[in-house]
């Protein structure tokens, strides 16, 4: 009993009471705070400041002919513009380029000539094309004269027969008078010698008329052979103009491409190719032998438009689409970030992703063009933020309960996908999930 009063008797001391109580408001306070507080969600990735345009990356300025470094006109670090001369070249051997004149001048005269040959051959063509045709013309007429000939001669036999007729005729109506004693012995006779006559002149007729028929054969033949002839030497002086045209557009091709070799080698003097500041040389000096296309020195255009190059887990670019806000610090430029907490970091920058890679870099990260927000403070001038600075960065996603993003992180589970976004279906959703449920345990922002 005695006991029992003890224990009624003792109190709970009061900083106790405080603590418990305390502990308890603090509990309420975090579990309200879990529930209300906004935490936003990110993907992170880290990559460095490039141009946008390929042209104002950094290039290799190369070596255009075979020879050796004589004098270089600039530094590392200077700036020049397009057309400022970089280096000056030697050829190995000096009397390269006379050669080269002198093969110039050999080709070039040998064009002349070609084209003298082939203006002689073109005239000899419009002259044997004359020819050809005066004596087509004239073996013509000498054929039509033999055809006349032929006809005349025809004519003539025709009438040498009917002479011939008339005298047989004659022949017997005498022979049959003097048979009877009503003529007498020589108008037979004389009968006699007409009709002989009048076959002599048959025959004679006959022999004309297959000479003039002969004549015309030989005159038609020696017109086919005059036309084979001309036209054989027509052909030939056309086969001598095609080639020596051909010689001479061979000749203007070779011309062509020892303009390109001495325009080369005149080209001692190499060039900036445009506005930029020189990096690195590389040739040296002393006389260094270098091979065309062997590398100079490395020029960094000034570029107009920086971007910066972001390399995200492949596991997260499925979230990542174009227009999605980015947040940027700069290797260099203090910066305070919150990840969670965007609106409250100090010294980052604002951006917008550009575009997505469609495939990766053969190790899984996919690459991310990240441009400035225009609705955003301006990115730092060029004098800082140039070309290869490094840069972190992460993409915002949705804003969800802090509670929730701690419980998402211990049980592995995606970012949310804003609703706006179209959501894939059947098969595509499946696939979207699994890769979603691996972004969650790789790299969406803790």
């Amino acid at each position: 009993m005695d006991a029992r009063l003890s224990l009624h008797g003792v109190q709970t001391p009061r900083a106790a009471r405080v603590l418990s109580r305390l502990l308890v408001a603090m509990i309420a306070v975090g579990a309200t705070l879990l529930v209300v507080t906004p935490w936003q969600q990110t993907i992170a990735g880290s990559g460095r400041v490039i141009a946008f345009s390929p042209e104002q990356r950094p290039q290799s300025i190369d070596a255009p002919v075979d020879g050796r470094v004589v004098r270089w006109h600039v530094s590392e670090g200077d700036t020049v513009r397009r057309g400022d001369p970089i280096v000056e070249l030697a050829d190995n051997d000096p009397a390269f380029v006379e050669r080269l004149e002198a093969e110039r001048v050999q080709v070039a005269l040998t064009i002349e000539q070609g084209e003298q040959r082939a203006r002689v051959l073109d005239d000899r063509i419009q002259g044997l094309e004359e020819t050809r045709r005066t004596g087509v013309a004239a073996a013509e007429l000498r054929a039509r004269m033999a055809g006349e000939r032929a006809a005349a001669a025809e004519q003539a036999l025709a009438a040498a027969r009917a002479a011939q007729v008339t005298a047989d005729l004659n022949l017997e109506r005498q022979t049959a008078l003097a048979a009877k004693g009503l003529t007498s012995t020589r108008n037979v006779e004389l009968a006699v010698l007409e009709a002989t006559q009048r076959a002599a002149e048959v025959e004679r007729a006959v022999a004309s008329l297959n000479a003039a028929r002969s004549e015309l054969g030989a005159f038609d033949a020696e017109l086919q052979r005059t036309e084979a002839e001309a036209q054989t030497r027509i052909d030939e002086a056309r086969a001598g103009l095609a080639s020596a045209q051909s010689d001479v557009a061979k000749a203007r091709a070779e011309l062509a491409r020892m303009d390109v070799r001495v325009s080369r080698q005149q080209a001692q003097q190499v060039v900036a190719p445009i506005d930029g500041t020189v990096l690195r040389i590389v040739g040296r000096q002393s006389g260094e032998q270098l091979k065309a296309g062997a590398p100079l020195a490395v020029l960094v255009p000034a570029s107009v438009r920086n971007v910066v190059e972001l390399w995200i887990n492949g596991n997260d670019m499925p979230m990542v689409q174009a227009g999605r806000h980015v947040r940027l610090q700069f290797e260099g430029w203090p910066a305070l970030q919150f990840t969670g907490w965007p609106a409250v970091a100090v010294g980052t920058f604002g951006g917008r992703v550009l575009l997505v890679d469609a495939t990766d870099n053969g190790l899984g990260r996919f690459r991310v063009l990240v441009d400035a927000d225009s609705t955003d403070d301006p990115w730092p001038s060029s004098h800082y933020l140039r070309q290869g600075v490094r840069a972190n960065g992460w993409v915002l996603l949705d804003t969800v309960p802090i509670g929730w993003e701690i419980w998402r992180q211990f049980n592995g589970f995606p970012p949310i996908i804003a609703p706006e976004e179209p959501l894939p279906t059947g098969t595509e959703a499946i696939a979207a999930s699994d890769g979603a449920g691996g972004a969650g345990t790789s790299g969406a922002t803790k």
